[in-house]
């Protein structure tokens, strides 16, 4: 769904072993703000097609990051700017990357 919105770098890391709260982090990059925003509402759209509903979601478009907490899934989605600043895959570099999508 991300890739679907142009997203980029998408990456879906395995968090179970190493984390208390989610089982898998996804992170992308949106090239705008507006791609930002656009993502963050594809991934509402189809996972509440699914049934899934977000829990909880922190952040906005305009500030360069999002991150939307579906229990067993948390998506982050960041311009380059704040995907850089925040380096989340290094912070949880001990969580394989089950899934990467340049």
């Amino acid at each position: 769904m991300a890739s679907e919105k142009q997203a980029s770098d998408i990456v879906l890391l395995d968090v179970r072993d190493i984390c208390s709260f989610t089982d898998y982090f996804v992170i992308c990059t949106g090239e705008s703000e507006r791609q930002v925003n656009t993502v963050y509402e594809e991934m509402r759209r189809t996972l509440k097609g699914a049934g899934a509903y977000p829990l909880h979601y922190e952040g906005n478009a305009e500030c360069g990051w999002l991150v939307i907490d579906f229990g067993d899934v948390v998506a982050h989605i960041f311009t380059p700017e704040q995907r850089s600043y925040y380096h989340l895959e290094q912070l949880w570099e001990k969580a394989p990357a089950v899934i990467r999508i340049q």
